[in-house]
């Protein structure tokens, strides 16, 4: 095989150690290789960058192996080119598995060209990534909070979640702090409801009537403070997020536009695919590499399964939340095209599909500096008119009536 690189290094890391195998050609063409085992601590990390570099090493590949290559990546980015390569395109041949055996692997694929990198986001991408998805596990924390109080609830036989929409919610938490405080009178809490709620009032009254012992408003604290907790730390995430997306400002508006996208989605989304699409060379590769995309499975001609492949979870999840409140935002092009998509693929296919039009929408408008503009709710009709005219027909023909087209006049 040709040789892409004269000098480069494969790297084999664990938690504790790390192989490295520098792998050079010699001035008679001939190809030499030397492995040195390195410890993880951040002093013999600094030592293995001084040995590549003295060696003239260029180029290193390295898998990407939990959280471990992460602080050896922060190390070394600055001096070498790093490809951090995806370990299912790493694989060796059985009976040879070894971790010298390993790097030498990797070092000679990348010297030969056969590695390509992950995408790896600039250390203030990655930074505003950390946030978004901590928040997002304490979103999802929070909601699991929510539930553990409802099940305290129903427990104690008090069926405020049959009324209120919102268990947690202002009117919910203040007959939450009376019930913790003591309050057992069903009239009494139906009174602290607010606003609308309160045309519920007679209902609030049957809901409220339980048994609630001791250890029921002790529990109802517990989790009444967890949740509080989980909402402040969410509160100040929201704050460094902001402050850290402040430089993005005029990009985190123009995807506020989009239907279905609020400001926590965009800068989900702004964390995870960044707002430079130079990385990716078409909105086939950013579907492909978020995991949005159908798989190829094909043999003998039959087509197997087609499920999405696998991408980031966090990108994911934000697509399939604003594709289902796109779906829901009336007079739109997002809500009919949800409605055919989920009426032929079912519904949790068509969410996904509606997320995969989304992002191609955002590569574009990216890459582009473009604005989102609407087509409509009857783009989709206009563009299969055809197709349409003929449906129709059939389905009047096949109830025994004559059908005679006339177009309308202009």
């Amino acid at each position: 095989m040709e040789i892409i690189l004269r000098c480069c290094a494969g790297l084999d890391v664990h938690k504790d150690s790390v192989e490295a195998c520098v792998r050079h050609v010699s001035a008679g063409g001939k190809v030499e290789h030397e492995v040195r085992h390195w410890g993880t601590t951040t002093r013999e990390l600094v030592e293995m960058a001084d040995w590549l570099l003295d060696k003239g090493v260029t180029h290193v590949a390295m898998e990407s192996t939990g959280v471990y290559w992460k602080p050896i990546f922060n190390i070394l980015e600055a001096q070498f080119e790093i490809l951090l390569a995806n370990a299912h395109h790493l694989k060796n041949v059985p009976g040879r598995k070894t971790d010298i055996k390993d790097c030498q692997w990797i070092a000679q694929l990348l010297q030969h060209g056969l590695l390509k990198g992950s995408f790896i986001p600039p250390r203030p991408q990655r930074e505003l990534r950390d946030l978004t998805r901590q928040r997002t596990q304490l979103v999802d924390e929070a909601s699991r909070i929510s539930n553990r109080i409802q099940k305290v609830l129903e427990d104690a036989n008090v069926k405020l979640g049959s009324v209120a929409s919102n268990v947690v919610g202002t009117s919910g938490r203040m007959m939450l702090e009376a019930i913790i405080a003591g309050q057992n009178d069903p009239a009494q809490l139906a009174d602290l409801a607010q606003r609308r709620l309160r045309s519920k009032i007679p209902q609030l009254e049957q809901a409220l009537y339980g048994k609630l012992t001791d250890h029921h408003r002790w529990m109802l604290k517990l989790l009444l403070a967890q949740l509080q907790t989980t909402e402040q730390f969410i509160a100040r995430l929201d704050e460094r997020i902001a402050e850290l997306a402040r430089p993005l400002e005029p990009v985190l508006e123009k995807l506020d536009a989009i239907p279905g996208i609020d400001r926590r989605v965009a800068e989900v989304l702004i964390a995870e695919i960044g707002p430079d699409m130079t990385p990716f060379p078409s909105d086939a590769h950013l579907a492909s590499w978020a995991g949005i995309s159908p798989g190829n499975n094909e043999s003998a001609g039959k087509k197997r399964s087609g499920k999405t492949t696998k991408g980031s979870r966090w990108l994911r999840q934000a697509l399939v939340q604003a594709a289902w409140a796109a779906s829901h935002k009336k007079d739109s092009y997002f809500q009919e095209h949800a409605r055919n998509l989920m009426h032929r693929r079912g519904r949790k296919r068509g969410l996904v599909a509606v997320a995969h039009s989304l992002l191609i929408i955002i590569y574009h408008m990216l890459k582009e500096d473009s604005a989102y503009r609407d087509l409509g709710p009857h783009f989709l009709d206009h563009l299969r008119a055809t197709h349409l005219i003929r449906f129709h027909v059939r389905k009047l023909q096949n109830l025994g009536l004559q059908v005679t087209l006339t177009p309308e006049a202009a």
